[in-house]
């Protein structure tokens, strides 16, 4: 794509970045109070049958991803056109999702002028790593990595990664404006649980609460893993690293049944978004059907999706992630290539 055609593509795109005040309110309403009346629900359930309240709680847990898209809003000043409004309303989203406003506002920032830059991993982006690098890697590396990727891990104790620590601690370095954000989330959620434990008694609170986290946490993983873990997906070095090709290439069109897309705020439209992150979630679907050129997206359903799930390294030679069954074969058949040019100086790969 030349460079007069990416200027044209974002120009397409840039009427849809801008907040609808109107829209924004609706959103929160149809958001955030049903989230709390399921939430009652689910406890008031527990009289009846736990598996009821274990079921409301999962209901529950998709209008927290929502309630997160409208953080995720927010960490872009895309939700209100007033600043301050974004951020106080991200810091309330933050504490009904547990994720520090500012702090998360800061890393995924440098996720969206990174992504796809393999000179600049390392925050806000899922690990991944190269087929080169994992084989130069130590055995405690690939250890390391190799339990980072395992989906149990990943998927089952990353949730609690999340809300536990990653969210909970600031970072080294970090201002005062984000330790103090990080601190009013964290007493909040204090001040919460404690009153909700007061009322109902630790056992029923755990049991409505734990079952929401790690769903919708889990289910947020997913979803920012598949958008950007695909066979095709596009990774460079810095020097040949494009951020237009990097959104439309790097991140995919997720299309989910319209149930599921209205949960997640329409974050399927992940090449929307990252081509112009200032288009608030309720625009990325106008945004992508007027805009053909972004028809062209990876497309991937909940079926393709899950082929996901085996993508494990980035095999830069073919353009594509592969499997750990998958490396073993280029791995051997590079040892004996390496093995073969040692011996005879003047072999050529064919």
């Amino acid at each position: 794509m030349s460079r007069e055609k990416q200027a044209q593509l974002r120009k397409s795109v840039a009427p849809y970045a801008s907040s609808n005040t109107k829209a924004s309110i609706i959103q929160m309403i149809n958001t955030i109070i049903p989230f709390i009346i399921l939430w009652f629900l689910a406890y008031q359930a527990l009289s009846v049958s736990i598996f009821l309240s274990i079921l409301l709680s999962i209901v529950a847990a998709g209008f927290v991803i929502r309630t997160f898209i409208i953080f995720h809003d927010c960490t872009h000043m895309s939700f209100f056109k007033n600043g301050k409004a974004n951020r106080i309303v991200g810091t309330i989203t933050g504490i009904i999702t547990h994720f520090a406003f500012e702090k998360w506002k800061r890393d995924h920032s440098i996720h969206h002028a990174t992504s796809g830059n393999l000179d600049k991993r390392g925050t806000g982006d899922i690990w991944v790593m190269t087929v080169d690098e994992y084989m130069e890697s130590s055995f405690w590396g690939k250890l390391g990595y190799r339990l980072y990727r395992n989906p149990i891990v990943l998927f089952g104790l990353g949730p609690f990664y999340l809300f536990l620590i990653s969210n909970r601690f600031n970072r080294k370095g970090a201002k005062s404006k984000e330790r103090f954000n990080t601190y009013i989330i964290n007493v909040s959620i204090l001040v919460i649980y404690a009153l909700l434990i007061w009322a109902i008694g630790w056992q029923a609170f755990l049991t409505v609460q734990l079952p929401i986290l790690f769903i919708a946490g889990a289910a947020g993983i997913w979803l920012f893993y598949v958008q950007h873990q695909f066979e095709d997906s596009y990774f460079e070095n810095e020097d040949e690293w494009d951020y237009v090709k990097a959104a439309v290439d790097g991140s995919s069109y997720y299309k989910l049944p319209k149930v599921l897309e209205w949960l997640t705020g329409s974050i399927g439209y992940h090449h929307v978004h990252h081509l112009s992150p200032r288009v608030p979630n309720y625009n990325l679907e106008k945004a992508h059907e007027t805009t053909p050129p972004l028809h062209k997206a990876t497309t991937i359903t909940l079926k393709t999706s899950l082929q996901s799930i085996r993508f494990r390294l980035y095999d830069q030679a073919s353009r594509s992630f592969v499997s750990f069954k998958e490396y073993k074969v280029l791995a051997a058949e590079r040892k004996t290539k390496t093995a073969l040019k040692m011996k005879n100086p003047s072999f050529q790969e064919k």
